[in-house]
């Protein structure tokens, strides 16, 4: 509620008067005993997507397309969006569709901020972060170290080389690492450290650059009012 006001809640109101409910239960399969909020909550989700919420950097122009980067589950909220930023007079925003990160225990299941084994947090400890994957990661690899060497893994599904994909840079070690897990040249404790040595130094590296953060800096980057280098594009 602090940030929603002025022009940003006044293109949440003007987005909510054209989405209809028919359109919105079309979309998100909202019945007769779904919660207003829920019915209100696309309109919510549409407004930053328009460059005139933020009068503080774009001033009044709505001639400037956003690019949203997000899973396939929000796909839905930037299709209604799209459907109603022209005739709002903004330019319709694109999307670019990442996919997600698998949790722990595998691609079919789903990651939770309340269960601490479903995934690895940007808080955990190296010591947690090895847990957490020598203990929940699924592997894709046989039932012995014997079997996985004659038949080998598969990385398709294992959590530790799904990881890597997102979180190794070297492309090359990345494809290496698939191809020996499948011949069985690789074993799923071998894949797990890699994937731990990653991980620790990626939220390592980010640790020690969240520590630089003051609450000042948090305050003036959430104040409206706060001076910024891109205030020109205010302008056309």
């Amino acid at each position: 509620m602090d940030y929603m006001g002025g022009a940003f809640y006044r293109n949440i109101l003007s987005i909510s008067r054209s989405i209809t409910f028919n359109q919105a239960k079309a979309t998100f399969g909202f019945d007769n005993s779904s919660a207003i909020g829920r019915i209100h909550f696309p309109s919510i989700q549409a407004a930053p997507a328009f460059c005139s919420s933020f009068p503080e950097i774009f001033g009044t122009r709505k001639d400037i397309p956003c690019l949203i980067p997000c899973a396939i589950d929000q796909d839905p909220y930037f299709r209604l969006t799209r459907d109603v930023a022209q005739p709002l007079k903004h330019k319709k925003p694109s999307l670019i569709h990442s996919q997600f990160l698998p949790a722990l225990q595998g691609i079919t299941s789903k990651m939770s901020s309340s269960i601490d084994s479903t995934a690895v947090f940007m808080n955990d400890t190296p010591a947690q972060i090895k847990n957490k994957i020598n203990k929940y990661a699924f592997s894709g690899g046989q039932t012995s170290l014997e079997e996985h060497r004659q038949f080998g893994g598969n990385p398709d599904v294992d959590v530790a080389y799904q990881y890597l994909t997102y979180f190794l840079e070297d492309d090359e070690e990345v494809a290496q690492l698939a191809d020996g897990y499948r011949k069985g040249e690789i074993s799923t404790g071998e894949m797990k450290a890699r994937c731990i040595k990653v991980l620790q130094e990626f939220i390592g590296e980010i640790q020690e650059r969240a520590k630089s953060v003051s609450d000042q800096l948090l305050a003036d980057l959430q104040n409206p009012s706060f001076p910024r280098k891109f205030a020109s594009l205010d302008k056309k």
